[in-house]
């Protein structure tokens, strides 16, 4: 199974902008599903945004009109731009694949979102 490492995590204000990405140890063209969940402490690990083979997008109420998923089949990695931030967004942030039968794959380390003035 593909290796997904994140990265691209800091501090940032409110308001302001991060892109995270996810770069995979091999191709992600057999791919169906990508997606970034998030867990903020104390609470559990929520879903935020994923992108099929074909591009489709979905993303969690929260997030839509400020984050957007890509995926870069050529550079083997997924993206995760996101703007207007809030405290709210404040989370380790997690990259994985989700297989045809809806199974997710193992969780990495993930990446430290921090967004505070």
């Amino acid at each position: 199974q593909v290796n997904l490492v994140e990265s691209g995590g800091a501090l940032v204000q409110p308001g302001g902008s991060l892109r995270l990405s996810c770069a995979a140890s091999g191709s992600i063209l057999s791919i169906n599903v990508l997606g970034w969940y998030r867990q903020a402490p104390g609470k559990q690990r929520e879903w935020v945004a994923t992108i099929t083979r074909t591009g489709t997008t979905n993303y969690h109420d929260s997030v839509k009109g400020r984050f957007t998923i890509s995926r870069d089949n050529a550079k083997n990695t997924v993206y995760l731009q996101m703007n207007s931030l809030k405290p709210e967004d404040t989370a380790v942030y997690y990259c994985n694949t989700v297989d045809r039968s809806g199974r997710i794959g193992s969780w990495g380390q993930g990446t430290q979102v921090t967004v505070s003035s």
